[in-house]
Parts: structure tokens; C-alpha cells; sequence
């Protein structure tokens, strides 16, 4: 029989808080209820010497005042190996897809941060193809970097990543992982069952903790991910092409625990520990010298207002943006990515070579005066334009019509088969337009 170590004096929605008399356990300690249920609680934090506060980490309503609470002495592990490869499993490291648990030799703290995690030599640059023109030209894929998609409800964040994760698994160029955080369960479900039809599986790790979840696991999904992401990176030398969809949710998260937890909000209503939040999971997606994380992460954009202090936020820690519009996508162009807002600090001769920089910079002139145009025409009609700007306006709907592209994952929707293009590719295709 277990031994006793501490007493429930109180249950609050997900927050529980248990008093212990003799031993203190350890923070992040996962905790086993003393009832019919064994239910699961993860130590968060302590109001004083004796009053631990803990998360409820499966929702269960078996628990009250006065029940028994008994250490394990461990915190949430998942399995690590190449059992894991293909499979799917929840924050918890719990499978999800039906089949059995893997028999692994080994489980891995997720809170446990791998020593030298991080290289601070300069890396040398290794530019991954993607095969989508508008990413490979405007926010090459560098490895070991992060790469933003940003954009509000329904604007194409998610078929944007699956297209991503489809081209590079395809390739083998490396281990794609997933992490789903908050996210419809039906886009989860949609990821599997193409990747499992493309035969993609083999070279997929997947996490989810989709918004039917409660805000504890979704908070501890991507950290989940994360550690099995480094095991594979320092263990077995492999570069990791991680994407998370969507990071916006694990704030979220966050900030449903911090209100439930009383906490006074910062600035703009988001969880004063906003910033250590986002840290703690950016800072594991780190390269050192065994491997790499390249990390591509989509953004909701609440309202689609930029300005958002959570999207700012995560915008300081990614080296790419690429930026989805409503407008775009009402005009039928796939991927609906704004030419102008997308940015990326990766774009400059020393990444990409002078040829693709003067590209891109010329690239640039031409939409914004494009932009600048629009409003002209609009009021005297296109025919008044001057010879050299009516030229400079029908090359930069060339370029958006060319930086248009079908998606290998919409087949089955649109009928149309997908395109996969080579950098090379994509800078001819840019010269013959604007040369």
C-alpha cells in the first residue's frame, strides 16, 4: 500500500491544493489521488512551507476535501526511441492512436533541459528547400532557425504546415515532429490520415492536445514534444523540422491557468508570466553541435490585429514572418501570404547569395509601388498610367499570379495536382518576369 504524504484542503475548477505535514515533494512532481480514479495532479508551485498548489491533470471530478495524496517521486516522462516514430500521444506521453504504448527502454523528463543544449558557434548555412515558391524566395528556410505563419481564422495557417511537413518528410531531409495545441481535432485527424496515405509516418512524431482539452495539457503539450525533439537531436545526431499549430494556443493556455489561479494580468489581458511562457518553450528549440531544430510555428492572429502583445510576443523570437491576409485569400490566391508584411532577417546576400538578395530587393520595389498604384487606378483607371508604370503594375500581378501555387495536400479538394519548385526554379521565374 502507498504511503500517505499529503491531504487535499481544497479543490478549485483545475486547481488543487494539498497540504503536507512531513516530506515535501519536488516541483513538478506528478502526484497520485487516493481514490478509485488514482487520479493525476503535476505539483506547480507552493502558497507557503506546507500548501502545494497542483493542476488537475485529466479534468477528474472524483476528487474532495480530505482525500489522501501519494508522492511518485517522478515527473511527466514520454517515451523516447524509435518506437515512438509515427506514433501519436498526448502531453502525457499516452498514446492516441489506438495502439498499444511502444516498449521503449527509455522515458525522458520533460522539464528537464539537456545540458549544453545550445550551440553559440556561428552555424554554417544550410538553406532547406521547401518547394513553395512564396516561402523559399521571401523566407528562406534556414536550418536551425525559426519560421513564423501568421494570420487570423481561416486564412490557411494549417494547410500551409501540412503542405510544409508533406514536402519535407517527402524528401527525408531530416525527422518532422507536430505538436497540436489547441487546434481543431478535425485538422489533427486530416494530418494523419495524409501523412499515413503518402506513407509520411515513418519520419513523423506527433503531440496533440487539441481545444477539447483542458488548458493543463495544452499548455504541457509543446514542452512534451520538445523533449523528445531533443532526445532524437542529441542522442541520435538527427535534424528536427519541428511545427507547432498553433502557438497562439499555448499562451492561451497559459492564460486560462493564470486566471484560474487568481493572477493579476498584465497589459493587454494576457497572464503576467507572459514572457517566461513563451521563452521557456522557444529556448528548447535550439541547434547545438549533435543536431538541429528548425522550428516552424503558426500564429493566430486574435482579430487579425498584429499589434496584439502576444503575437508581438512571439514575433521577437522567430528569425522569419510569414504573413497570411484575408484580403488574399478573398481574391482566390493560395497561399494567401502578403508580399509586403512577410519579412525575414535570413534574407540577405550572406544567406542567400547576391543573385536571390538583388531579386528580392527589386521584388519588393515593384510591390510596393504596386500598392501605391492601386489607389491611382482606382480613381483615374489604369490607361492613364505612364508607360514605365503601367509596365511596373502588370509585372507585379505577374509576380502575385506566379507566387501562387497548388498544395500537394488540397489535391483531393481542388482537383488540381500539387507543384513542388527548386529555388532555382523559383529565381528564373522571377527573372523572366521582372527582367
Amino acid at each position: 500500500m502507498s504511503v500517505i504524504s499529503g491531504t487535499i484542503r481544497s479543490v478549485r475548477d483545475l486547481i488543487i491544493y494539498v497540504e503536507f505535514m512531513q516530506e515535501t515533494p519536488d516541483l513538478n512532481e506528478v502526484l497520485i489521488v487516493d481514490n478509485e480514479a488514482k487520479s493525476k495532479l503535476l505539483l506547480h508551485a507552493f502558497l507557503d512551507d506546507t500548501t502545494a498548489v497542483c493542476f488537475n491533470l485529466s479534468s477528474s471530478k472524483s476528487m474532495h476535501k480530505g482525500m489522501g495524496v501519494v508522492r511518485t517521486r517522478r515527473s511527466i516522462e514520454v517515451p523516447v526511441g524509435n518506437e515512438a516514430i509515427g506514433r501519436i500521444f498526448n502531453a502525457y506521453g499516452e498514446p492516441l492512436d489506438g495502439v498499444d504504448p511502444p516498449k521503449v527502454a527509455k522515458y525522458k523528463n520533460v522539464f528537464e533541459i539537456p545540458r549544453g543544449s545550445s550551440s553559440f558557434k556561428p552555424a554554417k548555412v544550410n538553406i532547406l528547400e521547401t518547394g513553395i515558391k512564396v516561402i523559399d524566395f521571401f523566407t528562406p528556410f534556414v536550418k536551425g532557425r525559426k519560421i513564423g505563419i501568421v494570420g487570423g481564422a481561416g486564412v490557411g495557417k494549417t494547410v500551409l504546415t501540412m503542405e510544409l511537413i508533406h514536402n519535407v518528410a517527402k524528401s527525408g531531409s531530416g525527422m518532422a515532429f507536430f505538436a497540436g495545441i489547441g487546434e481543431r481535432i478535425r485538422e489533427g485527424h486530416e494530418l494523419y490520415e495524409t501523412l499515413k496515405e503518402r506513407d509520411l509516418l515513418k519520419n513523423t512524431c506527433m503531440y496533440f492536445g487539441q481545444m477539447n482539452e483542458n488548458p493543463v495539457q495544452r499548455s504541457l503539450v509543446g514542452v512534451s514534444a520538445v523533449a523528445l525533439a531533443e532526445y532524437f537531436r542529441d542522442e541520435q545526431n538527427k535534424d528536427i523540422l519541428f511545427f507547432v499549430d498553433n502557438i497562439y494556443r499555448y499562451v492561451q493556455a497559459h492564460n486560462e491557468l493564470s486566471s484560474i489561479l487568481d493572477q493579476i494580468p498584465s497589459e493587454g489581458g494576457y497572464q503576467p508570466t507572459i514572457f517566461s511562457d513563451v521563452k521557456i518553450l522557444q529556448d528548447r528549440l535550439s541547434s547545438n553541435d549533435q543536431g538541429s531544430i528548425t522550428a516552424v510555428q503558426t500564429i493566430y492572429v486574435p482579430a487579425d490585429d498584429l499589434s496584439d502583445p502576444a503575437v508581438q510576443m512571439i514575433h521577437h523570437e522567430l528569425d522569419s514572418v510569414i504573413v497570411l491576409s484575408r484580403k488574399i485569400a478573398e481574391q482566390g490566391i493560395r497561399p494567401a501570404v502578403d508580399l509586403l508584411r512577410t519579412t525575414s532577417s535570413l534574407l540577405s546576400p550572406e544567406v542567400v547569395g547576391d543573385r536571390h538578395y538583388v531579386l528580392s530587393v527589386q521584388v519588393q520595389a515593384l510591390m510596393q509601388k504596386y500598392e501605391s498604384l492601386k489607389g491611382i487606378i482606382a480613381i483615374i483607371g489604369e490607361n492613364e498610367l505612364s508607360p514605365a508604370d503601367r509596365a511596373d503594375y502588370n509585372k507585379a500581378k505577374k509576380l502575385i499570379e506566379f507566387f501562387s501555387q497548388n498544395m500537394f495536400v488540397t489535391e483531393d479538394l481542388t482537383g488540381k495536382k500539387g507543384e513542388f519548385y527548386t529555388r532555382d526554379e523559383t529565381l528564373k521565374g522571377v527573372e523572366e518576369i521582372i527582367v
